[in-house]
């Protein structure tokens, strides 16, 4: 594992212009202490983003050995700015996490292992986690913070999209397409849930079911009555340039001109090592917490996305904080 001592990590966090515009996963691990398969840690953090980063700091103030693993993959990657974060309302995702990343890594305790979590084990006085690239690290208590997968439709330029005009929360995107020309790519009960709280944002609003609709007589109506479209051709692409949608291609050949995407779409959890363990999902398929965001196995937690519907960067923040605080104290009065 590559090795930088501390002092050249702070000589060169330093230069923080130069950081900001370095490749994410570059910039994130700077910072490297060197390990050996025998290092034990307070917590260990699965998952890089901005809610471990929370909870990796309020470990660190609180002088605990922390261990943060993650892949430099964050899922809104894509996303060109961040908003509802009050003080970073419209920055990019990775100026946001530069930023952070350098903040945590000036507390002496908190170390960034660069890659993947592979499997991870109970243990007689906490548990054990694998790395993909064979190392393994000892820990008393574990954190989550892997969010979720979406699991996006068939469609030809879906993915391409998703993040930058194909969206999925009007409070982290809608302001920006307000009254635009706009659709909800969706069947059913939550495609008319859904379209009921775009139509907040704009009236230029059309639902397309991608197939035949199954919405009820009565929501027909009352989406006739709001003069809502629904369109049921089967989808064969989404045209855009760079992410920025322009036309939605139907399979019969016809197009219809489109400015953003919500695709309320299924999920599924990012990472499998919380049910390996024994952790319980919710319905939905979010991983059970409890008031404190402990999971149904004793001394593992889960925070972010995973554990939460509310997905935004100021909640992700928030559960990572409460986590670090809560688990820290929890740890102290064990060992008084």
């Amino acid at each position: 594992m590559t090795s930088i001592p501390r002092r050249a990590f702070i000589n060169i966090s330093a230069k923080a212009t130069a950081f900001l515009l370095m490749p994410l996963p570059l910039a994130t691990f700077l910072k490297y202490n060197t390990m050996t398969n025998k290092d034990n840690f307070d917590v260990i953090i699965v998952g890089g983003s901005y809610s471990g980063l929370a909870a990796a700091m309020a470990q660190g103030r609180a002088l605990k050995k922390v261990l943060v693993i993650d892949d430099g993959k964050p899922c809104n990657r894509q996303t060109p700015h961040s908003h509802n974060f009050l003080t970073n309302d419209g920055k990019t995702p990775a100026e946001i996490a530069a930023v952070a990343n350098l903040q945590v890594s000036s507390y002496d305790t908190i170390t960034f292992f660069y890659g993947r979590a592979l499997t991870a084990n109970k243990t007689e006085s906490g548990f054990q986690i694998q790395v993909a690239s064979g190392e393994t690290f000892t820990t008393n208590k574990l954190i989550f913070a892997t969010g979720i997968k979406d699991l996006l439709p068939s469609i030809n330029g879906i993915s391409e999209c998703w993040g930058i005009s194909v969206i999925h929360c009007p409070y982290c995107h809608g302001y920006e397409v307000r009254n635009e020309k706009t659709g909800i790519l969706g069947n059913g009960d939550i495609a008319f849930d859904f379209t009921k709280l775009i139509s907040n944002w704009t009236k230029d609003l059309t639902l397309f079911t991608n197939g035949t609709a199954t919405l009820t007589n009565e929501q027909r109506k009352k989406l006739d009555e709001h003069r809502i479209e629904v369109v049921e051709k089967e989808i064969e692409q989404l045209e855009h340039n760079d992410g920025q949608l322009r036309n939605i291609i139907f399979k019969d050949g016809s197009m219809s001109p489109i400015k953003a995407l919500y695709a309320p779409s299924p999920f599924e959890q990012h990472c499998k090592i919380p049910e390996s363990l024994g952790c319980e999902l919710t319905e939905e398929g979010y991983i059970k917490v409890d008031s404190l965001l402990e999971t149904t196995v004793e001394g593992v937690f889960a925070i972010g996305d995973n554990a939460s519907k509310m997905r935004t960067v100021a909640n992700a923040v928030a559960m990572g904080t409460t986590a670090g605080m809560m688990i820290s104290k929890k740890m102290i009065q064990e060992a008084f």
